[in-house]
Formats: structure tokens, C-alpha cells, sequence
């Protein structure tokens, strides 16, 4: 059972849809939340990602991101720094995409029943870690099949691509991780202590 299930054991369409809508505003929100780095920026959003998928599960996680993400490709400013569907071909589109399997890991861990601080927190470093092979791969090599200089990304090479988009960021995943573990963990015991 997820969090979610718990807080509301009775999910009409109305109560999943307003789900989705909060969780990707609450994504929009922490994708603002940034502090700037080239070319990829750091922020709060895969937070926020962690934090909707192990609360609502993979289903419902996993949607809750494609929604987002279908909000940016709209026009919405809803990704860092104010950006729009325009980042789907900037270096960050691999890590937009991959925010849907980060969700789902997460949130089928969830679905099973991970509960304890430890495994929610090595599930969410998991999901972190698995962020990178999309993210990774768009900027080193899907960008160039579409034609798409990435030098100017700095991703002609592996030594360019650890530089800017994955030493810079693992401790903050890491951080981010066990906040999110924390505060899962947090409002199960808040939950069962409300309950006892």
C-alpha cells in the first residue's frame, strides 16, 4: 500500500485526478528551485520526483511526471528556469525522460511495500543512479542522431560528460534521496501514530 492509498483508501477518478495535477505542479514548483549551472542545471525537482512516486506509486507517479512532462511540451513554463517543451531538445531532454522510470522505480518499491528509511533511501539513490543512462545518452548520442551539435553542451566526451552533467550532481542526488526517504518514512510513522 502507498501512502497515498493510506491518506485516501478510496481513489475516485476525481481524487487520482487531482493527484496528478498536484503532483506535477508540486514538480513545476521544485523545478524553479535551481540553482544555475551550465548546461544543466541543479535543482529540486528529482526531489520532488522521489517524493511523488513514493507516495503515489509507479502508476501513478510515472503518470503524474508524463503529465508534467505533457504540460511542458504544451508551452507551460514548467521546467527549470521557467523552461518549456524547447528543453525536450536541449541537454536536459534525456534526464526529462528518464524522470518517468525514476518515478516508476520508486513507486513500484512503494507498491511493494518499502517502507523503512534505509530501503526507501537505497531505492530513491537507485532511481537517482538509473537517471543518468537517459540523460547521459541524449547529450552523448541520440542528440547527434538528431542532428544536433552537443560540443556545445559539453558532451563530446565521457571526460566533458562527468564534468558537467554527473560529478557536479551526486552528492545532491544523494542528499535528495535520503530527504526523500525522510520524509516518506516520516509521514508513515506520523500516519500509524495518527491511527494508534
Amino acid at each position: 500500500m502507498t501512502l497515498a492509498k493510506a491518506l485516501a483508501p478510496s481513489q475516485s477518478l476525481l481524487t487520482r485526478a487531482l493527484m496528478v495535477v498536484g503532483g506535477s505542479l508540486f514538480i513545476a514548483i521544485a523545478a524553479q528551485l535551481s540553482v544555475p549551472m551550465l548546461p544543466v542545471p541543479m535543482t529540486l525537482q528529482t526531489l520532488a520526483i522521489l517524493l511523488v512516486g513514493l507516495t503515489f506509486g509507479a502508476r501513478m507517479g510515472a503518470l503524474t511526471v508524463l503529465a508534467y512532462l505533457g504540460e511542458g511540451a504544451m508551452g507551460l513554463p514548467v521546467f527549470a528556469n521557467g523552461g518549456n517543451g524547447a528543453a525536450f531538445f536541449g541537454p536536459t531532454g534525456g534526464f526529462l525522460v528518464g524522470f518517468v522510470l525514476m518515478a516508476a522505480i520508486v513507486g513500484y518499491a512503494a507498491d511493494r511495500g518499502v517502507k523503512g528509511l534505509v530501503g526507501t533511501a537505497a531505492v530513491a539513490l537507485l532511481a537517482s543512479a538509473l537517471l543518468y543512462i537517459p540523460g547521459v545518452a541524449w547529450a552523448m548520442s541520440l542528440a547527434e542522431v538528431a542532428g544536433i551539435d552537443t560540443a556545445k553542451w559539453g558532451a563530446d566526451s565521457f571526460g566533458m560528460i562527468w564534468q558537467y552533467y554527473m560529478a557536479p550532481f551526486l552528492i545532491g542526488d544523494a542528499v535528495k534521496a535520503v530527504i526523500a526517504a525522510l520524509v516518506v518514512t516520516g509521514a508513515w510513522a506520523a500516519l500509524k501514530g495518527r491511527k494508534a
